[in-house]
Parts: C-alpha cells; sequence; structure tokens
C-alpha cells in the first residue's frame, strides 16, 4: 500500500478533479436504498478534502451533481439536495478552521432556494482562505459549459470589444467556470466506470486519467494516495517526445 512517505511532495499534482461514481451501486449490494449510499459517500469526500489540505495539494474539484442528475428519480433528487446542505452546514466551520477555501462550478440557479443559500454562506465565509480550494461541480456539464463561455464570447464581439480574430484558447479558458483554477493535473474516476462524463471537457485535455474500481464510498485515503503514487510515475510529455524532456 502506498502511504505519504513513497510520495514525492515536490511532485504532486496542483489540481485533482474528482469524478465520485458508485455510491447507489455501493448501496444496493448491501441491500440499502441508494441514499445510504449518498451517505457514505459524505464521509469519503471529508476524508478526501482532508488528505488533500494534509499532503498539500492546492485544488480539489469534486463532480458532486451533473446537469443530467437532475432526471433521476424525484425522491432522490431530493435526497441528494438535503445531503449537500447538511455537507454544507457541518463542514463549513471545519473549513474555515483549516484554511479552506470554497466555490463552486455550475449552473447553481437551478439548486433549490436553501441549498444555494447554504453554498453562497460557505462560499463567501471561506474566501479569504488559501491552504486548499475545494470546488464543487454542482448542476454542472461541461458542454454547457462551453456554451455559455461562446455566448460570452460573442457578446465581447458584438459589442465591439474584441475582434473575432483576437479570440484563442486562452479566451475560451478565461470564460469558462474554472477561469480563476488551473486546470487538472489528474483526474480521477471511481466506480469502475472509464468515461468522463460531461465533466470538464476542455480543461482535462491534458490531464492524466486513473481510473478504480472502488466505489467512492470506499475511496478513502490510502486509495487516494495510491492514485498519485501512480501519477507519479507516469511521463507528462504534453505532445513532445520522451528523449526532448529528458534533454532540457
Amino acid at each position: 500500500m502506498s502511504g505519504i512517505s513513497s510520495l514525492d511532495l515536490n511532485l504532486l499534482p496542483r489540481h485533482v478533479a474528482i469524478i465520485m461514481d458508485g455510491n447507489g451501486r455501493w448501496a444496493q449490494k448491501r441491500r440499502q436504498p441508494r441514499l445510504f449510499g449518498h451517505r457514505a459517500g459524505a464521509e469519503s469526500v471529508r476524508n478526501i478534502v482532508e488528505t488533500c489540505r494534509e499532503i498539500g495539494i492546492e485544488y480539489l474539484t469534486l463532480y458532486a451533481f451533473s446537469s443530467e442528475n437532475w432526471r433521476r428519480p424525484v425522491q432522490e433528487v431530493t435526497g441528494l439536495m438535503s445531503i449537500l446542505k447538511k455537507y454544507l452546514e457541518l463542514e463549513i466551520p471545519r473549513m474555515q478552521k483549516n484554511d479552506i477555501r470554497l466555490i463552486s462550478i455550475g449552473d447553481r440557479q437551478r439548486l433549490p432556494d436553501a441549498v444555494r443559500d447554504s453554498l453562497v454562506r460557505g462560499i463567501q465565509a471561506t474566501s479569504a482562505n488559501s491552504k486548499l480550494t475545494l470546488n464543487l461541480a454542482l448542476s454542472y456539464g461541461s458542454r454547457d459549459e462551453i456554451v455559455r463561455a461562446v455566448r460570452r464570447i460573442s457578446t465581447l464581439c458584438m459589442q465591439g470589444d474584441m475582434s473575432v480574430e483576437q479570440i484563442s484558447d486562452q479566451t475560451i479558458a478565461e470564460n469558462l467556470d474554472t477561469c480563476l483554477m488551473p486546470d487538472p493535473d489528474l483526474l480521477i474516476r471511481t466506480g469502475g466506470e472509464a468515461r468522463l462524463s460531461n465533466f470538464l471537457l476542455w480543461q482535462l485535455s491534458y490531464a492524466e486519467i486513473y481510473f478504480t474500481d472502488t466505489m467512492w464510498p470506499d475511496f478513502r485515503k490510502e486509495v487516494f494516495l495510491q492514485a498519485l503514487s501512480d501519477y507519479q510515475s507516469r511521463e507528462r510529455r504534453f505532445g513532445r517526445t520522451g528523449d526532448q524532456l529528458h534533454s532540457q
């Protein structure tokens, strides 16, 4: 098993993104309702946030609720929103104590008023914190995000504030929800599935990807450290050859 001592803390990913998959299946295997798994998954969130803070990762983005998740049964969506609200209310004091900043991406207006209010209060209360930025992707879909960015850029062009020739990849990045963060270095998906599920499609262009069969409620510190160890074993070339990197 990998531990912190086996990692090079100078070569950690600056930004880790996680698709937290498997809560429902984890619960069903135990003959429990799906919400039982989601509640257990909230404990994994706490554990991984604490681990990131402990070892010095700067940004953690969690795919907490996708734009497509609104299609789930009403009872499950209502339960998920209740779990989210409770998590925010319990964890904001802990974030304050541990110097963790909370932010979010996605269509916040679709969230229930009580959840949105708790989220906004948490974001405001932790805005000056700097050791770890916890980014919750809520009511988030990457294609929706890109459409919003295109609309913003189109408006700038129509208003004469920018020409079409000035549009670059940086222009698009600056108009995405994640404009204040670096792109993820590492994407982890739990639960045995191997797809992106409309998550950070632009931002993950050069991320290392780690798939694990471990269901999210079982994804705790040791499994996370294994993923980081695997990341550190890879050579990130960004289109160059290995010889080019080693000659620098």
